[in-house]
């Protein structure tokens, strides 16, 4: 029987069909280190490689098992830059801080993947991706965006897709254009955390599942965590829990917060399936954004449903499966061999949050739907960080990230609002 995360509803394809995994044991008893992280996802691992392969003694632990959160059920897309296109990050803060952020992001894809290819790590990398608009009016954007990334920002990657282009790209005329993104491409998250683990521990790292931080402070230069193992003191802490930080600080709590995103995996639609003939990943342009792609055995994985709640869903499979109905009509009634969700960590400008939230204990999450390759390269950059400095993660740090307003009280019905109302403006 696949295992059932307790963090997240349903079983996901990426477990049922991964086989056997490390199992890591809690946390025994009250222990010291140079660096204690909080949370098994991506960059509490990358952190936790890099410092102990630098020689730094590191204790991680991990609430449930690594990979329960959004780092292990994810859509596995990489994509390109940061989650905003670098237009708006131009206005926001100008040409050079936007090609700064856009390199950063570049760099961060270089890492993944040649990360994956140093250790081993076979995560079943896929090039390609496809950007389509659901919209008509927004087919401009979307062609100026591949002029604007290739004149005046050297990307190459990027073309054009019209209509028809697309339509084949994609197996349905849903779309009206988008971009092709040669230069990207999609994995299997779950595969890649197992294999980050497995490179973490043999750095030297101590990782700890089932081991929860009731408790954080800072005082005279030493960082405590409490669980219910006992303390563990040390120099310094990165708290890397994105959307399951649960009120453990206050100041992340405040700067990032948790909605559910569902996926779906059909069972496989054969060689001969129309669907996505390339292989390639896929997002749509919806603020509920829809995002797609084929697995290796030729299932599509689709995404789409969220919900502003913590509530788990009973059924997750019809929802997803009307959603892929509107792309594809001819799969209305396709099998979902596997439904699943999880929580995603946004931020109020969907810009990372990385910040030092009290003495010695950085924070790092909020990656909005855009984390797999830039949560892997922030867990590195956090690293460089204490081992000496990092211009990267100076640069993701002075991002504006603000509060979301309402107070501990509201905070949740007011962005329950708007992101109803950001869902309704997507059917109009």
């Amino acid at each position: 029987m696949s295992y059932q995360s307790p963090i997240a509803p349903g079983v996901s394809f990426y477990e049922a069909t991964l086989g056997e995994r490390p199992v890591y044991a809690a946390l025994p008893a009250a222990t010291t280190a140079d660096v204690v992280i909080i949370g098994g996802g991506f960059t509490g691992l990358q952190a936790a490689y890099h410092l102990a392969a630098s020689g730094k003694d590191v204790v991680l632990i991990e609430s449930a098992r690594f990979g329960d959160g959004a780092s292990g059920r994810n859509g596995g897309q990489l994509g390109t830059g940061q989650r905003a296109w670098v237009d708006e990050l131009e206005g926001d803060f100008g040409r050079e801080r936007a090609r700064q952020l856009l390199a950063v992001a570049e760099r961060a894809k270089a890492h993944l993947i040649d990360f994956a290819e140093a250790h081993g790590i076979n995560a079943d990398y896929r090039p390609g991706q496809i950007s389509a608009a659901h919209k008509k009016g927004y087919v401009k954007d979307y062609r100026d965006h591949v002029r604007i990334m290739a004149e005046e920002y050297g990307y190459q990657g990027l073309s054009f897709l019209d209509r028809d282009a697309l339509a084949r790209k994609l197996g349905s005329t849903r779309y009206h254009g988008g971009t092709y993104d040669a230069a990207t491409g999609h994995i299997n998250p779950l595969k890649y955390v197992v294999g980050l683990a497995r490179a973490a521990a043999v750095a030297g790292a101590r990782l700890y599942e089932n081991t929860r931080a009731r408790s954080i402070s800072s005082a005279g230069g030493k960082v405590t965590v409490t669980t219910d193992a006992g303390e563990i003191v040390a120099g310094r802490s990165l708290i890397a829990c994105n959307a399951h930080i649960d009120g453990l600080e206050p100041v992340t709590s405040a700067h990032v917060m948790p909605i559910r995103s569902f996926i779906g995996a059909t069972v496989p639609l054969g060689a001969d399936s129309p669907v996505i003939p390339g292989g390639e990943s896929v997002d749509d342009s919806r603020f509920v954004v829809r995002y797609f792609r084929k697995s290796a055995d030729g299932r599509l994985l689709f995404g789409g449903r969220e919900a502003y709640t913590s509530d788990n869903p009973t059924d997750i499979s019809s929802h997803i499966r009307r959603q892929i109905a509107e792309i594809y009509p001819a799969l209305k009634d396709v099998e979902i061999s596997h439904g699943w969700g999880g929580s995603v960590g946004i931020t109020l400008s969907r810009r990372p949050f990385v910040r030092e939230v009290m003495a010695n204990v950085t924070s790092i999450g909020g990656f909005s739907g855009h984390g797999v390759m830039l949560s892997n390269y922030c867990g590195k950059l956090y690293a460089d960080h204490v081992l000496g400095g990092s211009d990267d993660l100076e640069a993701m740090r002075d991002l504006k990230v603000g509060p979301f307003p309402g107070g501990s009280r509201f905070r949740a019905p007011l962005l329950f609002l708007a992101l109803t109302w950001f869902s309704l403006r997507d059917k109009f």
